[in-house]
This record gives structure tokens, sequence and C-alpha cells, in this order.
């Protein structure tokens, strides 16, 4: 059984993350502060470490000091959420950070990659069942094909690229594909390369020799030498910087990448599995994809439908969150028959991202046991500013020019508040950033600024 070290001086905190580790299949020990911690290591050397940054008498970047925790997965946590913080713990060796409150799926997933590693089955995880594919769900025509695909490629070696908008659950679909391959037990690493700085991008993917750079005070492991056996995820591909990409062909051509700081190179055994929410195509002639790596990358490509293709399937998501809240808080809240019925004709363009944080607020909001449809939000419910909540694309025009328009389009109706827009959206806020600097270095005004003369 594999084990899990604990060190937070929140007692609360600690024996939430103890009950989910126990839960999951860890054995579990705690820890308040460093002092502690270096007893706990000592008397059983952990495989997972999940630490807070501010602990009594010390910090949490005390613990890479232990020996004891040298081939674990130190995992920081800190509540402040500076990037200093994670930059640190991340050149000293940790595997990951999380930002308090700290995100259950997030977490899930670093337990379910360790258990993996360990040999162990994640509790609770089945495969299949009615209406769903590994972490999948949805019985529509579109999504049977999609899981009909998966299954003939997943015991192949080759090559993924996932295509579909944002919050289709593309890293959904590449678990299933690891899942279901013989890579199963070995590790399942995901990165979204439109969310690392590009300072740190390539110290990320191949790792850096201690003396590398400044502050680089030992040596890290990157994502490919992590994923060593198993299947690295790379999502949003074409964010990544083409001097990067140039990097990435040639590992994937040759299965050797060098570390940052070093001419030595080292052998690597993952198998790739890539996912952009652009049209590739698009992107290679915009110059955001060489056409070599999406060649590379393109061996077998998987459209994931958005959710307004997908029928049925609407209202069983909807019918699933909503059970998911009942049970969280010990309600038996119902969708009314107008709320179904405004559901199941909206076009979600944030997709299931989208769906899920809309049934959350509809739940918050309803007093009594019934969510009619004025309680879903404004673009959502027949009673919003419908005038104010569409866009108009002449046919004709391309994909990147519809992308702006919509992009636009939310900012403004979010008032330039870019963290609402891009939950909208469904998209990161980093993606929302790199988008409309383009947009802005391209002479295009922003809400709430004025437009450059000549501008579109």
């Amino acid at each position: 059984m594999p084990h899990l070290l604990i060190v937070d001086d929140d007692d609360a905190i600690r024996e939430t993350l103890a009950e989910i580790g126990r839960d999951s299949g860890f054995s579990v020990a705690l820890a308040a502060s460093v002092k502690d911690a270096m007893i706990q290591a000592e008397r059983q050397a952990p495989d997972l470490v999940l630490t807070d940054v501010r602990l009594p008498e010390g910090s949490g970047m005390d613990i890479f000091k232990n020996v004891a925790v040298a081939s674990a997965e130190v995992v920081v946590m800190t509540g402040h959420g500076t990037v200093d913080n994670a930059v640190q713990a991340l050149r000293l060796g940790a595997t990951d950070y999380l930002v308090k409150p700290i995100c259950m799926e997030r977490l899930n997933e670093i337990m379910a990659r360790i258990l993996s590693n360990s040999g162990a089955e994640p509790a609770g995880m089945p495969f299949e069942g009615p209406g769903r594919f590994g972490k999948m769900y949805g019985s529509s025509a579109p999504m049977r094909e999609l899981y009909r695909q998966i299954g003939r490629v997943a015991p192949t070696d080759v090559t993924v690229l996932l295509i579909g908008e944002s919050g289709t659950g593309k890293e959904l679909a590449a678990h299933a594909v690891h899942e279901l391959s013989a890579r199963r037990q070995r590790p399942f690493i995901a990165v979204n390369c439109g969310a690392i700085s590009p300072h740190l991008i390539e110290s990320e993917m191949f790792g850096h020799e201690r003396g590398s750079f400044t502050g680089a005070d030992r040596q890290h492991k990157g994502y490919f030498e992590r994923a060593d056996g198993g299947t690295l995820f790379l999502d949003e591909v074409t964010e990544m910087p083409l001097d990067l990409q140039v990097k990435l062909l040639r590992v994937l051509e040759t299965g050797h990448f060098m570390r940052v700081g070093t001419n030595r190179e080292i052998g690597c055994d993952i198998r790739i599995i890539a996912a952009t929410n652009r049209n590739p195509e698009q992107a290679v002639q915009e110059g955001k994809l060489r056409e070599d790596l999406y060649y590379r990358l393109n061996v077998f490509p998987l459209q994931l439908p958005p959710l307004r293709e997908r029928g049925e399937d609407i209202l069983f998501l909807a019918d699933r969150f909503l059970q998911a809240q009942n049970e969280e808080a010990g309600r038996a809240k119902v969708f009314s028959a107008n709320a179904a019925a405004t559901l199941a004709q909206y076009e979600w363009p944030g997709n299931v991202r989208e769906l899920k944080n809309f049934v959350r607020r509809a739940f918050i909001m309803a007093e009594g046991d019934e969510l009619d449809a004025d309680l879903l939000a404004p673009q959502v419910s027949p009673s919003g500013d419908l005038a104010g909540g569409q866009v108009s694309l002449p046919v004709g025009e391309t994909l990147a020019q519809a992308d702006r328009r919509l992009i636009l389009a939310t900012l403004q109706r979010c008032k330039g508040v870019k963290k609402q827009a891009a939950a909208i959206l469904g998209i990161s806020p980093k993606t929302l950033y790199n988008r409309l600097e383009e947009y802005a270095a391209a002479g295009y005004a922003l809400p709430g600024e004025a437009r450059p003369d000549g501008a579109p």
C-alpha cells in the first residue's frame, strides 16, 4: 500500500486530506510541523508528500532536505498562491503544487497517478457502466462513436491528437486512452502547455541540472523523465513556444532529450497524447503550430463533439451534476420542466464545464427544492438579455476571426473582468490573456480601450 505524508498546521485540512487519502487507498501519516514531518518520514518513507509552504518553525521547502523523501513525489500546497512559491518549489524538486482551497479533481488525479505507479488500483473507479466510458459520461451517438475509436486506438502505441472545443473533456479522453493501454500501470502526466511560463516551460518539460540557471539549487526531473514508461498528455499544444516545438519534434523522432544545463542525452519511452481547442490546420497557417510537428502529432486524430451536438446527454449530465450537489449538501433538489427545456435548448459555448458551473450556481440560488429557469445564468435563461448574449458570424469568416468575435463579446459582457470571461468561455485565464495580447498587437480594440487609428 502506498504511503502518504500530510504536512500542514491546520487540523481540519490535515484530517480532510487524510480521509481522502485513506479512501483512495493510501496509508497516511500526519505532521503539523517540519520537525514532525522529519520524524514521520524516518519512520516510513512516503510515496507522496502533501506539504504546506508556511509551517511552524520552518518552511515546507525544508522537506526536501530529508533523504527519506528523495524518492517521493512532493506536492506543495499554498494558501497564498504566489508564483514565487510555486517556482521555488518546482526548482527544489516538487512535482506539482496546489493552491488552497484545493481543487479536489487535481488532488484525486495526483493520488491516482501514485497508485498507478505502485501497482495499486484506485478505489471506486470502474471503467465502464451505464452511460459512461472511463471518466466520460454520455450515451449519445457522437459519444458512442468516440468511445469506439478510443477503444480501437488505446491498445496501440501511436500518438493521438485530441481536437475539441474547451470544456469537451479532452483530458478525460486522454485518461481513457491511457487506462485502456498496456501503460496503465505507469504514470499518466498531464501538462497544460498554455499555463506554464515561457521562461520555465523548457525546464518543466525536460528538467534541469543543478546550477544550470539562477535558483537551480538541485537537479530537477522534467515531465518527459517522470512520464517514462507511461503517457504524457500535452494539453493546449498550440500554445507551446515555437522554439520548444522544435525540441519536442526531436524528442518524438529520436526518443531522447537533454536536461537544461547538460549535453547528455536521456532516453525515454513514453506515449504522447496531444490536445488543442484550435483548428490545428488553421493554427499551422497562423504560425502557431509547426507543420512538421502537426503531422507528427496527427497520427490518430480524435474529434470530441461539442455538448450542443450531444442531444440527450445535456440533461443526463445536468442531472448527474445536480445529484452530486444534492449528495454533498444532503438535499433533494430537481429541475423544473421549464429549466430542463431551457438547458436542452441552450447552445453551451463552454460545453460540459459551463454546464457544470451553471448547475452549481442554480443549486446555490434555489431556495426550495425546485430549480427553475430564472435561476440559471443570464446567458442560459430565456429571461436574460438575448440580444446582448448573441454574436452574429458572417458566412465565410475564419475560425480565428470567429474566436476573436466571441472572446471580445464575452469580455465586454463581463465588463472587462477577465477571470469571469475565461470561466464563461471555458478556457484558462492564461489562454485568454495570450489571445488578448495577440488581438492588441494586431490593433484590435479591447473592451474599455480606445480603438487605435486604422485598426480593423
